[in-house]
């Protein structure tokens, strides 16, 4: 057995613990729990800042994204634009925490053609948060909609996951679309159905819009401040500016965090033309900014000693050779099936480079088209994406809601396991994926 193998997934094994348990921040954890165990298991100083340079490089424009978005919206929702926005919002939903939910899921649903994660993240959250707030409804009860209805839209051609998938089996990411776009209706109709729960769940905490206990919580001295920063003449022009980052997110192949710079630029300079606003602004939102972004850069560490080294390998390795030889013929959906807890420890890519081409092979000798096998790995790792730990765009959406990863993992993944089971049910019961 592997000491390698062995070292990665024990590695795996204490970041999630620690996570959970919730006694140190993930960045330091990302740090130094792969370090510690990269010299535990005789990688040299000069291999492990190979390897790391490498994962870091890989989610450097990640962290670049992240500070430049964050302080964008910071900068609108300062100026005003989201208050009026919410204002307009709770009108037409009313005292509805179900409608509000449910046009979350139509946002993120629409936010996502794009295939973007983090796009849709800034789409959905910054002006939807402040709703949620008025409304006493849990801000982990956003972040779970949403990133719900991104991990079951996320399986589109010009995604991310199906096109590693795609590559990785050597076929058609429309021949593997195709399977799964059945699966993919069923699960947008039962999200919404868990939005009726989730709403009648938060109705029995006393959730609902109170203007007159809203009235109550804010000072005079918090009012003529914000009234301050607002910018009500320019309210249309700030409309249009996040409507042409939209755009340019979702139309265009400018880099998104490129998009986010210039628009930056943009909405200081309109709204607060002085050096001095400018920089208070900054200052205002950097510590947000900056903290996702150090997460981010520091996930890239564990991406990299963990991924980039012969670790990866390994784990490979050990996850087949447990596997019984009877289980041959039908690999592919014991594979599905243990897709998404596997997906929690092991990074996606281990698992779409590493194991799926290997599942392939073995049930290609048995008729199973190499679509349908991509397939079935699609629709059981896509509604867990957003929560994995791996995923960089889990900590945007962390940060933008100001949830502990802890608790959006014990919220949000027995809904995301329950959404892949029942996928992967539907495609098997009516015979969608051969058995």
């Amino acid at each position: 057995m592997s000491y390698l193998g062995l070292a990665g997934f024990a590695l795996m094994i204490l970041i999630v613990a620690l996570l959970l348990w919730g006694k140190s921040t993930p960045a330091v954890v990302f740090i130094l729990l792969p370090i510690i165990v990269g010299f535990a298991v005789g990688f040299t100083a000069e291999e492990m800042s190979g390897y790391i340079a490498s994962g870091v490089s890989g989610v450097a424009t990640t962290a670049i994204l992240f500070i430049f978005a964050v302080l964008f919206f910071g900068v609108m929702n300062d100026a005003g634009v989201f208050d009026v926005i919410v204002g307009k919002v709770l009108k037409l939903v009313g005292n509805n925490i179900t409608l509000l939910m449910f046009a979350t899921v139509l946002i993120a649903f629409i936010g996502h053609l794009d295939g973007s994660g983090a796009t849709t993240l800034l789409i959905c959250i910054p002006p939807l948060l402040p709703i949620y707030k008025k409304m006493n409804v849990r801000p982990i009860n956003l972040l779970c909609i949403t990133t719900l209805t991104m991990g079951v839209m996320n399986i589109v051609p010009w995604g991310g996951p199906c096109g590693r998938t795609a590559a990785a089996l050597e076929v058609g990411t429309s021949e593997i679309w195709r399977y799964c776009i059945p699966a993919q209706v069923v699960v947008i109709v039962l999200i919404l159905g868990l939005c009726v729960l989730l709403s009648r769940n938060e109705k029995k905490r006393g959730a609902g819009y109170n203007p007159a206990a809203e009235a109550e919580t804010v000072s005079v001295e918090t009012v003529a401040e914000v009234n301050e920063l607002h910018r009500p003449n320019l309210f249309w022009f700030n409309i249009a500016l996040i409507v042409a980052v939209v755009l340019m997110l979702t139309m265009t192949k400018v880099a998104t965090h490129i998009t986010f710079m210039i628009a930056l630029a943009i909405g200081l300079t309109v709204n607060y033309p002085s050096q001095k606003m400018q920089m208070e602004r900054v200052k205002a939102h950097a510590t947000d900014a900056l903290t996702m972004a150090f997460t981010a850069l520091a996930s890239g560490v564990l991406i990299g000693i963990m991924g980039k080294s012969p670790m990866l390998d390994a784990m490979t390795q050990m996850v087949l050779s447990a596997m019984p030889e009877s289980m041959a013929p039908h690999l592919h959906v014991l594979f599905a099936a243990v897709n998404s807890p596997l997906s929690m420890f092991i990074h996606g890519d281990a698992l779409t480079y590493g194991i799926l081409p290997i599942v392939n092979q073995i049930v290609s000798a048995y008729g199973i088209p190499a679509a349908a096998v991509g397939a079935a790995f699609l629709i059981t790792f896509g509604p867990a994406i957003y929560i994995m730990p791996m995923t960089a765009a889990t900590y945007m959406g962390l940060g933008l809601t100001n949830v502990e990863l802890k608790d959006h993992i014990a919220f949000s993944y027995k809904w995301a396991f329950v959404l892949a089971s029942a996928m992967l049910a539907f495609v098997l019961v009516t015979g969608i994926i051969p058995v």
